[in-house]
């Protein structure tokens, strides 16, 4: 044991001066890793391509068969009903490895069912 907090003690200072080289800043908050390889841009491109071309009335279980894990999510019960909205990331300017809303599309979906896209989907709906 004595041995063992010595040689912690001797490897500290060389430790200190240890540098993590990210060429593309994307990788440092471990976003590749979760998004299969892809750059953000693509990644996002794909979100929006993707959107683009679901159609009202569909099941939520095909949609989110289609995407990766949505950047947020939310469930609200309104009267007999109940909406779901997922957000996905459509629309950053930059890399800084942290999401917002404001940087997603959201999908709501009403028992099951996407009823609309868009911050003006949520605006209507909830």
């Amino acid at each position: 044991m004595k041995k063992l907090l010595i040689a912690a003690l001797i490897a500290t200072p060389f430790l200190s001066g240890c540098i993590v080289a990210v060429s593309d800043g994307e990788a440092e908050y471990g976003w590749k890793s979760k998004h299969s390889g892809k750059n953000w841009q693509a990644h996002q491109k794909s979100n929006r391509d993707k959107i683009a071309n679901l159609v009202s009335g569909a099941d939520y279980s095909a949609v989110i068969q289609q995407f990766d894990t949505p950047d947020f999510s939310e469930l609200v019960s309104k009267g007999d009903a109940i909406f779901q909205v997922l957000y996905f990331s459509t629309n950053s300017k930059h890399s800084d490895g942290k999401v917002t809303k404001d940087e997603c599309t959201p999908l709501v979906f009403k028992d099951g069912k996407l009823i609309g896209f868009g911050q003006s989907a949520v605006s209507e709906y909830l």
